[in-house]
């Protein structure tokens, strides 16, 4: 009897489990939005997890504080050819570093550690306006450090190179040609349009009839002349023949 029953129970089937939590429905499906990183003009060269620190001089004595821990990231612009060095916090993805790489940057060893490097920035764009700043980094060991400062001092060297600069000069010619080509187009425009003025102008002027001149009134007659008196001589003359007669 025992291994019937044993039989008709493994034959039976298994009850549903059933799920002790609710599902609901959401009442609004909100569509997905598309978060810029203003990292899409770029490509990524060189990316490796470390810490960052940051020299404050707030206390009389400076010290070193924690920026964040995450991503150091090298990109690469494509048009300009620019690097740039770009972390950001872990979780919150806030901006912690952000600034160029430049050919004057120098990455130094933090009181001779192997795993540590710290440099000082002109413009560091991470808070709203950029400053000055000393950073420093560190790695978890030092074969990581060593690639990092591999990255660097190769972003260094192709800046250097006279490609990369013709480069940046071409980009630079190709922008002076845009604004000289969109001044003349504005001042073809404005000359158009100060022609075009002065065409109406003259058309209106020759559809106007024209005034009527002053007439001329005639011209007035010239005095009259008045004969010219006897001179007294010639009157002397004749009064002399009449006493020559009377004698």
């Amino acid at each position: 009897m025992a291994e019937a029953t044993l039989v008709e129970r493994s034959h039976q089937p298994e009850e549903e489990t059933q799920n002790p939590e609710p599902h609901f429905e959401p009442l609004v499906h909100l569509a997905d939005v598309e978060v810029k990183t203003l990292e899409e003009d770029e490509n990524e060269i060189f990316k490796i997890r470390a810490k960052l620190y940051r020299y404050t001089t707030e206390s009389e004595a400076g010290e070193w504080k924690e920026r964040g821990v995450g991503e150091v990231k090298i990109l690469k612009h494509k048009q300009t050819n620019k690097f740039r060095l770009v972390m950001r916090r872990d979780k919150t993805l806030k901006v912690c570093a952000n600034h160029l790489i430049t050919t004057d940057m120098e990455l130094k060893p933090n009181v001779g550690s192997d795993r540590a490097w710290v440099w000082n920035v002109p413009a560091d764009f991470a808070e709203e306006t950029p400053r000055p700043e000393l950073l420093a980094i560190r790695f978890g060991n030092a074969e990581n450090a060593q690639k990092f400062k591999a990255a660097f001092v190769d972003c260094q060297k192709q800046l250097k190179s006279p490609s990369s600069s013709a480069a940046a000069a071409a980009d630079d010619v190709t922008k002076e040609l845009e604004k000289m080509t969109v001044k003349e187009k504005e001042e073809k425009e404005s000359t158009s349009k100060d022609d075009e003025k002065k065409e109406t102008s003259s058309e209106s002027d020759s559809n106007t009839p024209d005034k009527p001149s002053d007439s001329k009134t005639p011209d007035e007659p010239s005095d009259s002349k008045t004969p010219d008196e006897p001179s007294k001589s010639k009157a002397s003359d004749e009064e002399k023949k009449t006493d020559a007669k009377d004698e």
